[in-house]
């Protein structure tokens, strides 16, 4: 798998003339997802390619199966792709299944697909035509082939097999697979430029290519799209599943609206929370949910914490969370894992070294200096402990200060703090919290849709508040400019 930690896309400034201007975000407990009920014209059965970047953020462990792509008639799996977890061997693996009808063939990949924090591009080509039984599926992440292995002594498929891609009749959907009365394996995270392309088995050059740094970014796709053929990009918020091919095939929407709508894509990538950080309370109890930007913990049995996916050394930083509970709340910054603690075994993740938080319920500010936990005064800053709040956190990394801001005010009283111990090394941003929830939004995506739609100075973000002068979304492209 190192050949794709290298070539992972984490939208850096290297992204050439193509841009991806959008993404769609898909939430499992939400059942959204996109679907085409019955293709009514059968297309090429044998031969086409399914292709789409994806930012996963949830483990298999905790959501499941998770749907890609899929075409099936009632009752049978058909073609599917989604990450598997049905053994150990195949955990968050890349599972394609290609069949129709009794006959089904089920390969996985070999390796984890974890990485919440980069968009993986995913082509699967398949055509049944080719003499050599190693050729007729291909499987490509970030542009490189990747080998598989059949399970359940499913080998590739048999030669001119009639799969149920491009089936009249058959049920086509992303994001999940549905069976005509049940919905199984959503997918949970991020995706972008969405394609079935009809009657062509493609490289994966078809629709990306490597910079001069050798990570892999997307480019336009030029070819012809055939009957069923599809391309979803995710730009039109009053109509999401807006086909862009020009073959009008457009699936139905199944709660997907405007609020799911980002501007996390392949081309430029947003911070999120981070699902593989596990703290000894709340690890991702109550979920970690709607693209990682919401965060609860609900185990009542103590402080549960969460990390930012993103890392900074340098550069002036803003994100914004809004608070729908208001029992306690810490939010802030950590140095995490610069002292060596064990955050799966600290009671207080607020209080692990070289952290600095402001613990809303008390409006005090709180950091660990040298192992030494210090508190400032009470009431320091003004009461923004309630349901709807809009707190931002404004972080100059430059001169190792923070500010918070609630409801677009500097809270003034704690004006300009130092980040103490976490000075000078690299920070993420921190939340921790008792039985409560909160929003994240860090400019890609947020839960809620901010009314007045702010961006930073470099035009990046969407924000409830418009960041102070000269603060940055924390996003690949403004990280590449400032250094973070």
């Amino acid at each position: 798998m190192e050949s794709l930690q290298r070539t992972h896309n984490r939208g850096s400034i290297s992204t050439g003339a193509y841009q991806i201007e959008n993404s769609v975000k898909l939430e499992s407990d939400n059942t959204e997802f996109f679907i085409k009920n019955t293709m009514g014209t059968t297309g090429n059965r044998k031969t086409w390619t399914v292709s789409m970047w994806c930012k996963k953020t949830e483990e298999a462990a905790s959501a499941g199966l998770q749907t890609l792509y899929a075409a099936n008639v009632s009752g049978n799996e058909g073609v599917l792709i989604r990450f598997g977890t049905e053994n150990a061997a195949a955990e968050d693996a890349l599972q394609v299944d290609i069949g129709a009808g009794s006959t089904n063939y089920r390969n996985y990949t070999w390796g984890a697909f974890r990485d919440s924090s980069a968009w993986y591009h995913i082509v699967v080509a398949c055509d049944t035509t080719q003499s050599d039984s190693t050729n007729r599926l291909k499987i490509y992440v970030n542009g490189v082939y990747i080998s598989y292995t059949a399970y359940y002594g499913r080998a590739d498929p048999a030669l001119n097999f009639d799969t149920s891609n491009n089936l009249q009749g058959a049920f086509q959907s992303v994001g999940a697979y549905e069976t005509q009365s049940t919905v199984y394996g959503k997918f949970n995270g991020y995706i972008a430029d969405a394609y079935n392309i009809d009657g062509t088995a493609l490289e994966p050059t078809a629709f990306g290519e490597f910079s001069p740094e050798g990570i892999w970014r997307p480019i336009a796709y030029t070819g012809s799209y055939g009957t069923n053929g599809f391309f979803l990009e995710f730009k039109n918020a009053s109509s999401m599943g807006a086909d862009s091919s020009g073959e009008g095939n457009s699936p139905s929407v199944q709660n997907v609206n405007q609020v799911d709508q980002s501007s996390d894509t392949p081309t430029n990538n947003f911070c999120t929370l981070n699902p593989l950080v596990k703290f000894k309370y709340g690890t991702n109890a109550g979920g970690m949910t709607n693209g990682a930007t919401v965060y609860a913990n609900t185990t009542g049995g103590g402080v549960g914490g969460a990390f930012g996916t993103f890392a900074v050394t340098a550069g002036k930083w803003y994100w914004e969370m809004k608070l729908t509970e208001q029992v306690s709340h810490y939010i802030g910054i950590s140095a995490y894992p610069d002292d060596g603690d064990r955050i799966d075994n600290h009671s207080d993740p607020h209080q692990i070294n070289s952290s600095f938080v402001f613990n809303i319920s008390a409006a005090r500010i709180e950091y660990v200096n040298n192992g030494t936990v210090s508190q400032g005064s009470l009431d320091a800053f003004n009461d923004l402990h309630s349901v709807g709040m809009i707190i931002g956190i404004a972080l100059n990394m430059d001169d190792n200060q923070i500010n918070i801001y609630g409801n677009g005010s500097l809270q003034t009283g704690v004006q300009n703090s130092s980040i103490y111990d976490a000075s000078n090394k690299m920070v993420v941003p921190f939340h921790a919290s008792i039985n409560d929830e909160v929003q994240y939004n860090f400019g890609g995506y947020s839960a809620w849709l901010p009314s007045s739609v702010e961006s930073d100075e470099n035009g990046y973000g969407t924000f409830e508040y418009a960041p102070p002068s000269g603060y940055y979304a924390l996003c690949t492209k403004n990280l590449a400019e400032f250094g973070g």
